[in-house]
């Protein structure tokens, strides 16, 4: 037998939590001395040790871990559910990772304000463009998650749909966004994967739109190089240009993405040009 600070030890857990388990009913020692007092317990207490520290670590309070316990939780039951709480940790993680990133960039933005370079924008006319399409909705235009969360699956989706019916794309791959509320005060959008088609024909039954893309008369347009988890700052040049030049963005204001490069394995290394449609403000 363990004394309660030796049991403690090997469970990796304080003298503390061992009391309070044996207070709620929890973890019972295997013996107590009846002259001291002392709590002793068994190396097979382990397991029901490690089985209440992973509920715990899953998320479910000491009342609900009591009741799995009860019910004799087997353990590939348990290897189950820790598995999916592992799951939910790493997304979890991989989302504070883009905010993180996101704050960084924001700072970097900050710090150069008074100071960003908008002689690289430039406006320009953009043609008509026939374009092969898959849609799905996204909670915000300002939620990096949720949109790359939408649009990334469509690509490798519609180019196998692509291969399948015989359409080649004739250019890079573009993305763009339309406000799509059904609500007051709904931000939602409808995020667009698109490539370029020319005049491919497209089966009716393809699994995807073939539509035109309006000609815009003007734009203005940048090339952002990095992650487009920094976007936003290209966006801002763009958006200082079109304030500085005297013109107003025509539509939501929506960049429309054309990704020139975009390495699968280097985010840093994207080259994507950036388009916002825009008009003459009135007045000028």
């Amino acid at each position: 037998m363990f004394s309660i600070g030796e049991f403690a030890g090997l469970g990796r857990v304080s003298v503390r939590m061992l009391r309070h388990y044996d207070a709620i009913g929890l973890i019972r020692p295997a013996h107590v001395d009846p002259h001291s007092g002392y709590r002793f317990y068994t190396a097979v207490q382990l397991r029901l040790l490690n089985r209440v520290t992973a509920l715990k670590d899953l998320g479910f309070s000491l009342q609900q871990v009591q009741t799995l316990i009860d019910e004799k939780l087997d353990s590939q039951e348990l290897r189950g559910m820790l598995r999916l709480r592992r799951a939910e940790l790493a997304a979890r993680m991989e989302q504070d990772t883009a905010r993180l990133a996101q704050v960084d960039a924001r700072l970097r933005m900050i710090e150069s304000e008074g100071h960003m370079d908008t002689g690289d924008v430039v406006l320009k006319s953009v043609p008509a463009l026939r374009v092969a399409m898959l849609e799905a909705t996204a909670t915000s235009y300002d939620d990096p998650s949720s949109i790359t969360e939408n649009l990334s699956p469509l690509y490798p989706r519609l180019m196998e749909l692509m291969e399948k019916h015989g359409v080649a794309m004739t250019g890079p791959p573009i993305a763009y966004y339309l406000p799509a509320p059904t609500r007051p005060g709904d931000e939602t959008i409808t995020v667009h994967a698109a490539f370029p088609i020319g005049d491919a024909t497209v089966p009716a039954n393809a699994g995807f739109d073939a539509v035109v893309l309006p000609a815009v008369e003007q734009a203005a347009t940048a090339v952002h190089h990095g992650s487009m988890a920094e976007a936003f700052r290209t966006g801002q040049k763009i958006a200082n240009w079109i304030d500085d030049n005297g013109y107003r963005a025509a539509g939501p204001g929506f960049a429309v993405e054309i990704y020139l490069d975009c390495p699968p394995d280097d985010f840093d290394k994207w080259v994507t040009e950036m388009q916002v449609p825009v008009r003459i403000a009135t007045g000028n």
